[in-house]
């Protein structure tokens, strides 16, 4: 069982929660030095983080975020500090993006998180 788990129901449209997530994805990779891998899908992506005495991964489908997280020991101690971090940081990536009616405009995107192939 995961030590974290955090769900997230939206209304962006699938289009829209990959750019959420992308964004959660660099946040991650710059603040906490995560490496994290986007696997693209039809109706939902998986986005896989990890690093030293962490693992995990966040759904990205139409409708919700399904985010699960493995600590290692010695980080297992801070579970509840981390799962609070996490999810006021998605929570804002939420408010930031309010769902948009119409086509959005393609937003560039760096060359990291990298895409599974």
């Amino acid at each position: 069982m995961p030590d974290i788990q955090i769900h997230r129901n939206h209304a962006l449209g699938l289009k829209r929660a990959r750019e959420v997530a992308w964004e959660w994805a660099e946040q991650a990779e710059s603040k906490f030095d995560m490496e994290c891998t986007v696997i693209e899908g039809q109706t939902s992506d998986t986005v896989e983080f990890t690093r030293s005495g962490v693992s995990g991964r966040l759904i990205v489908a139409a409708d919700h975020f399904d985010l699960e997280a493995k600590l290692g020991f010695l980080l297992g101690a801070f579970a509840k500090t981390i799962e609070a971090e996490i999810t006021r940081n998605l929570d804002e990536l939420l408010a930031a993006n309010p769902p948009r009616g119409g086509a959005a405009a393609a937003k560039s995107r760096p060359a990291t998180p990298r895409r599974a192939r």
